[in-house]
């Protein structure tokens, strides 16, 4: 056993060939294996033509989901090339769907600009899927070859005549990759194609379902990012009309800038690299803070605004209100990480500085009232900023030992190690009495709050931090919030929202999802939130017990057990009619409980469904709720046993 064990040579190397390697570590390529890495498929041959667009040589592309779920994505560019490559001696576009590392990106003049250098997404697509066909119209000819897991099922061949050209592509997911999911969701592939559509102006993406009843969308804006700023601001209340748009090409860098003032009291910026979301930012985004931090302070000071002995603006200050797009399209692209979410090339941030200060110094001269409306915008903010400063310095948490400062009716656990720590925050002081009694000491918290908090998207920091439950959950925390909030000083890693199962509980329950969202996103970024799934029903016969969570689970197991007068439902109006026994049993044992975890796909929606819900704007609220009356579209939730 030993010598087998310590037998290590050249044999024990093992070389993974052609696509087995994408088959093996899927996640390695798309992420993973689930529900995203399933959508990632579609984004990453979608992502093919976007680069013909901006090449100028295409302005249509049509994804539609068949009825048996295969994809087809087609475009109007000018098709994969079909000549034989000259290193290995196959059709280019059998190299570029078998061979990793392979595609028009690499310096060979095919491309200007693309999403980026690794040239997998084709031949990945292909590897994972139980089957694909490519069809190319070039040259008065369709071509067409189709393959079976990555591999050519024949040669490409000649099927007809076309003077049209472009790229089809079908294909259909691998079950056997693919395990847990096996539907594409027709709002997330909206949201990404909408998207994309609004970074590049001009393009039309149709997206069609020929499931079921049947829908689709067109996204078509000559606007490009402007219209993305319109729409991100359709649920608030303008500072001026029209959004500003600035551009320009710095040494073959695309720089673009739109943005508009709001009535909000949040920022809202963000940022994209070749049409990827950079949600960590990077020297893009770098260079328009400061552009924008700089220009607003110069022309405050030129105009009189700002006074001699006035301190500058901050850039919150400066940015309270703000929705802003920059999108920048360059040549050679260095993401940190494989996952690209954070830009690092250098001389970016020079770029995006230069047009923003050019374009926004000349606006801010020629529209003196616009001007001044900005400013006194950020002058109210910079006031709330020094009061919530204030008011911040009473919340902050003093060290471990000086436990004083802990709210009055939060019951603490004894456990300090926060990755072992969880709190429940709990809606009224009678259901928090049963959590109290109910609760494992050693690692759960409680802490009840006394009806609804504040609603963040109406009011500033310096008011939310003078509501009193709100700043008991901060000091409870004891991570700071807002720009200061530090996940490493969390004081519980599980952060369990526990309401009452009725409208009163919902609406507590996105009144503190809102807050986390907006001043401690971390939070959510994090994983740390989880939302409590109390029982609806007891039913009880023959003196046994057995709990279930929705009016169809009661049906199904009454159903089993049957309806008679022996057994006894009684149905649970709010946390506080359970017993601690009960509510321990149900909701908080680690080993028979179900919660779920609060997660966040896309900042863009989340944005737009926290002001839409939230905001101040009631019509679109209404028609919202008319069309989704149920809420089963937007679950963002996902379940969570313990263990996982």
């Amino acid at each position: 056993m030993t010598e087998q064990i310590n037998h290590y040579d050249a044999t024990n190397i093992q070389v993974l060939e052609g696509l087995e390697a994408v088959r093996r570590r899927p996640g390695m390529y798309i992420g993973s294996t689930d529900e995203r890495g399933l959508h990632h498929l579609v984004y990453e041959i979608v992502d093919n033509s976007i680069d013909e667009a901006m090449a100028g040589v295409c302005n249509t592309i049509q994804v539609t989901i068949e009825e048996d779920n295969t994809i087809c994505v087609a475009d109007n560019g000018r098709g994969i090339p079909t000549g034989i490559h000259p290193k290995l001696g196959r059709p280019a576009v059998e190299v570029c769907l078998t061979v990793l590392h392979a595609g028009g990106k690499f310096g060979g003049g095919g491309y200007k600009v693309s999403g980026g250098l690794h040239g997998v997404g084709m031949s990945v697509v292909n590897a994972l899927s139980t089957w694909l066909e490519v069809t190319v119209a070039q040259n008065g000819n369709l071509y067409r070859q189709e393959y079976e897991r990555g591999v050519p099922l024949y040669d490409l061949k000649v099927v007809g005549k076309s003077e049209a050209h472009g790229t089809t592509i079908r294909f259909r997911p691998d079950p056997e990759i693919f395990e847990d999911v096996t539907a594409y969701s027709f709002d997330t592939l909206k949201k990404r194609l909408r998207e994309l559509a609004f970074l590049n102006a001009g393009i039309r993406i149709e997206l069609t379902d020929k499931r079921g009843e049947g829908q689709s969308r067109v996204f078509h804006y000559e606007g490009g990012i402007r219209s993305f700023i319109e729409y991100l601001n359709k649920n608030r209340e303008a500072l001026f009309p029209q959004p500003l748009f600035f551009s320009g090409v710095k040494d073959g860098t695309t720089v673009e800038v739109a943005m508009q003032y709001n009535d909000s009291y949040t920022e809202n910026v963000f940022s994209f690299a070749n049409n990827i979301d950079t949600v960590e930012g990077g020297t893009h985004l770098e260079g328009f803070r400061r552009a924008l931090t700089r220009v607003i302070n110069d022309y405050g000071r030129k105009a009189k605004i700002l006074k001699d002995n006035d301190a500058n603006l901050t850039g919150d200050d400066i940015r309270e209100g703000l929705t802003a797009v920059i999108s920048v399209k360059l040549l050679e692209p260095q993401f940190e990480g494989q996952t690209k979410t954070k830009l690092g090339n250098s001389e970016v941030r020079g770029y995006v500085d230069s047009v923003l200060s050019e374009g926004l110094s000349t606006f801010l001269e020629e529209n003196p009232s616009v001007a001044k409306a900005i400013l006194d915008k950020c002058l109210m903010a910079s006031r709330a900023r020094e009061a919530a400063r204030k008011a911040r310095d009473l919340t902050r948490r003093k060290s471990v030992l000086e436990s004083t400062s802990l709210p009055g009716k939060l019951a603490d656990c004894t456990e300090r190690d926060p990755s072992k720590c969880e709190i429940f925050i709990v809606e009224g002081d009678s259901a928090g009495g049963s959590a109290k009694n109910g609760r494992d000491r050693n690692f759960q918290a409680i802490l009840p709050l006394r009806g609804k908090i504040l609603n963040v998207e109406k009011t500033r920091l310096d008011k939310i931090l003078a509501n009193a439950e709100i700043k008991a959950m901060i000091t409870a925390f004891g991570a700071g919030v807002g720009e200061e909030f530090n996940p490493e000083k969390l004081r519980y890693h599980r952060i369990v929202c526990m309401t009452d199962a009725d409208v009163d509980g919902s609406h507590i329950r996105i009144l503190l999802l809102t807050f986390f969202y907006r001043y401690m996103r971390p939070l959510i970024d994090g994983g740390y939130v989880y939302v409590a799934q109390p029982p609806l029903f007891k039913i009880t016969k023959n003196k046994k017990e057995h709990y279930v969570y929705s009016d169809e689970e009661l049906a199904a197991y009454l159903d089993e057990i049957g309806r008679g007068n022996d057994v006894v439902v009684q149905r649970y109006k709010g946390l506080g009619e359970m017993s601690a026994q009960q509510l321990w049993e149900t909701t908080m044992d680690p080993s028979r409980r179900i919660m779920k975890r609060v997660k966040l796909e896309d900042a863009v929606s989340a944005d737009e469904m926290f002001s839409l819900l939230m905001g101040d704007k009631v019509e679109p609220r209404r028609e919202y709720i008319q069309e989704y009356a149920n809420f089963n579209h937007v679950d963002d939730f996902e379940p969570v046993r313990e263990g996982e």
